[in-house]
């Protein structure tokens, strides 16, 4: 019979939880944030847009000071083994606060919420449950957090990605983010309740050591595993997962468009990373091991076929937005690669990857933001001649887009050479990955590149009839996001020592 806890074990439960409080301190402050912001947005009348984007901003900046003290903490699991602090953890928070700052930066350079809504409302409060739930995604080491961490970032999108309500592309975008995220969740609750049947455990660690100990039925083991890829497979936007990944790029707002293709992209390579490599304490088997199932080769099969389709069916596109998001399925192929090496060196190439990507995808949708403000259209026809008529703006896109192709001297061929050199470390091979990695990233040179030779090499089908000029404070922007991608281009250490030190607690005991 079922045993209500006694007065002691609910003493001990309330100061263990009373424990932890303290290493929980930034996703507490976040929580406080959004309430902060709510009550800003139901208090303050007229014009409050400037004041809840400079709150926001203010907010999510103060969220690092408690995420750099989280660094003296021991590493070690929280909350009876739901959560987990450690490098790899504080990496992806500070990728996801930042991520959010610049998602707000570039919404208040977007014009288009100027026409689309009256007021913003609750959108920043929105970001910021974004950016919280994709911190848990990080930390989660429990089966119940990963899923409601991840429909926390899931719903919120959901509403993000519908917010210009008027406008019908961005509504067919929402309802069909929702339709096929609604089934990926499916699929993977229910992967999760077949390994919750197999051992009566939902804490990761403990998953392991009871496969380990009692065994599986083989056939159900296959099933939970391919139910849970589908999950994660949809959260990174990866083939054959990806079919949202076009049309919400595209109709949602652009900024939004930014953040999913970015942040919401690294906390499911976050996911997907602890699930599979780096939950298990050293001298523990991992729970790929213990199933028995070839992950490199379904891995492989899915970089493979991320990095062709991507590629390939980018070429076609007339919509810049939905060109980069093609562009987006292709790049989940790279940093599968790092994942299928499954040592540290991967590990480190894909979180050095991800801070490139962070870097040349971000500030390659501000300047499509800043472009759209002035032509009113995404078209790839519309970009002729803005060479000449936006110079920073072409010179910051030119490099940015250099930068996703992966050449010198950009950041990008940094985290492309890093992602190689480490499938080559593990033997000829891997070969055969790396070379399929280098002749995909040659076709994005075609259609990367046509956008450059419309802005330079052809003329504009009507001439100027306006001023061109972004303005002072985007163009030091622009400047800023293209010299840093340059600059870690050329002096890429501290990138890559952040990335090792957040890749330290690979096969490491806690």
């Amino acid at each position: 019979m079922f045993e209500l806890p006694s007065g002691a074990e609910i003493q001990s439960i309330i100061a263990s939880l009373k424990g932890n409080v303290g290493f929980f301190l930034p996703e507490i402050y976040l929580s406080v944030l959004f309430m902060v912001l709510i009550l800003i947005d139901l208090v303050v009348k007229g014009r409050k847009n400037n004041l809840l984007s400079i709150a926001t901003l203010l907010g999510l900046a103060g969220s690092i000071f408690f995420i750099h003290q989280q660094h003296a903490l021991p590493a070690g699991e929280l909350f009876f083994g739901m959560y987990v602090l450690d490098p790899y953890a504080l990496f992806f928070k500070y990728f996801s606060v930042v991520g959010g700052m610049l998602a707000v930066i570039i919404t208040m350079a977007d014009r288009q919420f100027d026409r689309e809504v009256k007021s913003i409302g609750e959108y920043y409060a929105l970001i910021v449950s974004m950016v919280i739930g994709m911190i848990m995604m990080a930390s989660s080491a429990d089966l119940l957090m990963i899923f409601l961490s991840m429909e926390l970032v899931s719903l919120t999108a959901y509403i993000l990605t519908g917010y210009f309500k008027r406008n019908a592309r961005s509504s067919e975008a929402a309802l069909k983010y929702l339709v096929y995220g609604a089934v990926s969740s499916g699929l993977m609750i229910y992967g999760f309740s077949l390994i919750y049947g197999l051992t009566a455990q939902t804490n990761l660690i403990k998953i392991s050591t009871e496969l380990a100990a009692h065994g599986y039925d083989p056939l159900v083991a296959m099933l939970a595993t391919l139910l849970i890829l589908a999950g994660f497979g949809y959260k990174i936007g990866a083939v054959p997962f990806h079919f949202w990944s076009p049309d919400v790029y595209e109709g949602a707002p652009t900024p939004i468009t930014a953040y999913l293709s970015v942040a919401s992209k690294a906390a499911g390579f976050a996911l997907l990373t602890r699930f599979f490599l780096i939950s298990v304490p050293h001298g523990q088997p991992k729970i790929e091991d213990i199933l028995g199932i070839d992950w490199t080769l379904l891995l492989t099969v899915l970089s493979i076929a991320s990095m062709i389709y991507g590629n390939v069916v980018a070429i076609w596109q007339k919509n810049v937005k939905r060109l980069l998001a093609y562009s987006s399925i292709a790049h989940a192929g790279y940093l599968l690669l790092g994942i299928i090496v499954r040592d540290q060196l991967g590990t480190q190439a894909t979180l050095f990857y991800l801070l490139s990507y962070f870097l040349m995808n971000f500030g390659a949708f501000y300047v499509v933001i800043l472009i759209a403000n002035k032509t009113g259209s995404e078209n790839l026809d519309d970009y002729r001649g803005l060479g000449k008529r936006m110079p920073l703006a072409g010179a910051a896109l030119t490099v940015f887009l250099i930068s996703l192709v992966g050449l010198p001297p950009t950041v990008g061929f940094i985290g492309k050479l890093m992602i190689f050199s480490s499938l080559l470390a593990k033997g000829s091979l891997y070969l055969g990955l790396a070379l399929v990695g280098i002749l995909t990233s040659v076709i994005s040179l075609y259609y990367y590149m046509l956008i450059p030779l419309n802005m330079y090499l052809r003329d504009a089908q009507h001439p100027a009839e306006k001023d061109f000029n972004p303005g002072m404070i985007a163009q030091v922007l622009m400047a800023v996001l293209m010299f840093l991608t340059l600059y870690f281009g050329l002096f890429f250490t501290p990138l890559s020592d952040f990335a090792r030190y957040s890749s330290a607690l690979f096969g490491l005991t806690w």
